[in-house]
């Protein structure tokens, strides 16, 4: 039997049993419990006037409000931390020097960022906070959950299943960007040219994937939660393809598309201004890329086992 505490109903039970004049051990068996759990219950909370139902569990609840931890975010410890970072440590320094074994230099940021060191700011840290990423896209909690996706797509046994993403052109006014996919079995990775990062040009570079691709060699597609996917319901409707949206902060759930990205970024860096990319050469590049033999593949290309894959679609 699993342990679990008594409730008010068995409370008042052992009180109105008791009170009959049954044993411990009878008392037990009536209420399905061990013998020694009514001793325990009755010994703890027994008074002098005898056992009462009522007040035992009203010590009961007194005593689980004092059972609960106070972790470790103390007065003390709060003033320690907030004097090193006014005088300039850093999390890291206090963490392993002053708080050493106590708390790490992550839960002092987070203390940081949560607010619960009032006396400190993110002014305080050498860098103002500069360094910590916050996500600036904007994004929906429309979409179907990772955690709902199939478990063959997961492990890779089954063809036709992609990553999507978006890969941001130069900084400045320029808005042209890719729209890029691979194919999770075969890592087949490919690219579309779009004028901007809107879910009208994401939804156009889908539908043109899926209407290239044989019927069977795009089911579904996993994405992150960027404004660009806002077209999942258009999708869903249009095409009657599912797309899977990864957890915040998971880009290893999409981790062939992220390498892949990776992989491009070598022949456009990041200062690129991606609208004056020709197609042509896009095209070239991404036939490079998908000519290469891979590991994860048996030293096979990506373009290799795609067109394998095709060839035996059913």
């Amino acid at each position: 039997m699993s342990y679990h505490h008594f409730t008010t109903y068995e409370r008042g039970k052992i009180e109105e049993l008791l009170s009959l004049g049954y044993s411990h051990r009878k008392i037990g068996q009536r209420l399905g419990r061990h013998h020694s759990s009514i001793d325990r219950e009755i010994l703890r909370n027994i008074t002098n006037i005898g056992y009462d139902g009522e007040s035992a569990q009203s010590t009961y609840k007194t005593r689980r409000k004092r059972s609960k931890p106070k972790g470790k975010c103390t007065e003390s410890l709060i003033a320690c931390i907030t004097d090193k970072m006014l005088a300039t440590w850093s999390p890291e320094q206090i963490a392993n020097t002053v708080t050493l074994g106590i708390v790490s230099f992550k839960t002092i940021y987070n203390w940081l960022y949560l607010g619960i060191l009032p006396a400190a700011t993110l002014q305080n840290l050498r860098q103002n906070g500069k360094r910590r990423r916050v996500e600036k896209r904007g994004k929906f909690s429309m979409g179907t959950p990772i955690c709902e996706r199939p478990k063959e797509v997961k492990s890779r046994t089954t063809f036709g299943h992609w990553e999507l993403d978006s890969m941001v052109s130069s900084r400045g006014k320029s808005k042209g960007c890719f729209a890029t996919f691979v194919e999770r079995k075969s890592r087949l990775y490919t690219a579309f040219k779009t004028p901007d990062r809107t879910a009208a040009s994401m939804q156009t570079a889908i539908t043109t994937l899926y209407n290239i691709l044989p019927k069977g060699a795009f089911q579904t597609a996993t994405t992150d939660r960027g404004k660009e996917f806002a077209c999942c319901t258009a999708i869903q409707e249009q095409l009657g393809l599912t797309l899977y949206f990864a957890d915040p902060y998971s880009s290893w759930q999409r981790g062939s598309n992220e390498n892949s990205n990776g992989l491009l970024r070598e022949f456009y860096p990041k200062k690129t201004n991606l609208s004056f990319v020709d197609q042509k050469e896009l095209t070239n590049n991404l036939f490079l890329i998908n000519s290469r033999p891979r590991k994860c593949l048996n030293w096979k290309s990506p373009i290799q086992v795609f067109l394998h894959e095709l060839a035996h679609l059913s």
